[in-house]
C-alpha cells in the first residue's frame, strides 16, 4: 500500500477544480463526434480507446506507472479490496451511455442537474459508509447544507437552457438514467481512491478504468453494429480525439483526490470546475445559439461557494453530542 502523504485542502482544491474543468471539454468533443458519425456508443468508444492507448502509454514509458500496473493482479488475487473494483471503469461507460441515450431527450442542463443530484447525496453516504480511501467522514450540518446549495446553485446556472427539456411526462422517466449515473460516479471514485492506494499510484487505477470501460463500451457497440449498422466514417480532423486523454485527466485525479478531500467534496470540486470550465466554453468558444445571461455567471459563483461552505466544520458550540 502506498504511504504517500495525503493533500492538503490548499493543493487539492485547485487541483479537483482543475479535474473538472477537463469534464465540458471532453463532453464538447464527444459530443460533436457523436453528431459526426451518427453515433453516441461510437463516439464513447471512440473516447474510451484512446484514452486508454494514452494510459497503456504512459504506463510503458513511467517506471512508477509500470510498478502500479504489475500490483493489479496481486491486489486482485490476494483480495486486497473487492475485486469488483477493478470494473470501476464499468461505471463511466455506463455514465456516458445515459448522455448518448438521455441529453437528446432531456437536454443539457436537465441531465447536469439530475447527475449532480445523484453524485451529491451519493457523495455524503459513501463518506458517511467510509467506502473511500479516506475513511468514514461524519455528516455534519455544514456539509448538508453546502450539498443542498450546490445543486440549487447548479440548477440557477443551467436553468436559461431548461427549455429542451420539453414537457414533465417526456423527461420523468429517461432523467433516472443520469440521476443512477450520478450516484454511481461517487462509488466510482471510491472504488479508484481505494485501488490506487493499493497498487501505489492512481495511474494503474486509471489503466484498469479505461480497460474496463473500453471492453463494455466495445460490447454495446458489436451489438448496435449488429442491429442497426455502422454509422458514418470516421473523420480526419485530429481534435475529435481528444476525448480520451481529458478523460485521463480527470479519472486519475479524482482517484488522487479521494484520499484527501473525500468523495463528497472531490465530487463537489469537480462539479464546480465543470461549471467554471462550460462557462469559459461558451465566453471562448461559444456552440450555435449559445449565451451567457446572469442566471449562468451568479449560479457558477454561488456553487464555488457552496462547495466552500461544506469544508467548514460544525460550529463547536452546536456539535451534537456523541
Amino acid at each position: 500500500m502506498s504511504d504517500a502523504p495525503a493533500l492538503s485542502p490548499a493543493v487539492g482544491f485547485p487541483l479537483a477544480l482543475g479535474a473538472g474543468l477537463a469534464i465540458p471539454i471532453q463532453g464538447r468533443i464527444n459530443g460533436a463526434l457523436g453528431t459526426v458519425l451518427e453515433d453516441g456508443i461510437a463516439a464513447a468508444l471512440i473516447s474510451f480507446s484512446t484514452g486508454l492507448i494514452v494510459m497503456i502509454a504512459i504506463t510503458l514509458a513511467l517506471p512508477g506507472a509500470r510498478a502500479g500496473a504489475l500490483q493489479i493482479i496481486p491486489s486482485v488475487r490476494e483480495r486486497r479490496f473487492p475485486p469488483y473494483y477493478v470494473a470501476a471503469g464499468a461505471i463511466g461507460a455506463f455514465f456516458v451511455f445515459a448522455q448518448s441515450l438521455t441529453i437528446g431527450l432531456i437536454g443539457v442542463a436537465l441531465f447536469t442537474v439530475a447527475a449532480v443530484m445523484g453524485q451529491s447525496l451519493s457523495g455524503l453516504l459513501v463518506d458517511r459508509a467510509g467506502i473511500g480511501p479516506g475513511g468514514k467522514r461524519a455528516v455534519t450540518a455544514m456539509r448538508v447544507i453546502g450539498v443542498v446549495l450546490t445543486v440549487l446553485s447548479v440548477v440557477w446556472a443551467v436553468s436559461p437552457r431548461f427549455g429542451a427539456a420539453g414537457e414533465a411526462s417526456a423527461w420523468l422517466l429517461p432523467v433516472l438514467l443520469p440521476v443512477a449515473g450520478g450516484v454511481l460516479l461517487s462509488f466510482q471514485q471510491a472504488m479508484n481512491g481505494t485501488a490506487s492506494l493499493h497498487y501505489g499510484t492512481p495511474l494503474a487505477a486509471t489503466l484498469m478504468n479505461f480497460i474496463a470501460g473500453t471492453v463494455v463500451l466495445l460490447a454495446a457497440w458489436l451489438i448496435k453494429l449488429a442491429i442497426a449498422g455502422p454509422g458514418n466514417p470516421l473523420p480526419s480532423d485530429w481534435w475529435y480525439y481528444l476525448g480520451g486523454p481529458m478523460g485521463c485527466i480527470f479519472i486519475a485525479l479524482g482517484a488522487l483526490l479521494v484520499r484527501s478531500l473525500g468523495v463528497l467534496l472531490t465530487g463537489l470540486c469537480m462539479i464546480g470546475g465543470q461549471l467554471v470550465g462550460s462557462l469559459l466554453l461558451d465566453l471562448v468558444v461559444p456552440a450555435p445559439g449559445t449565451t451567457v445571461v446572469f442566471a449562468t455567471v451568479a449560479g457558477t459563483l454561488l456553487t464555488l461557494g457552496a462547495i466552500i461552505l461544506t469544508t467548514l466544520p460544525w460550529p463547536r458550540q452546536m456539535r451534537p453530542r456523541q
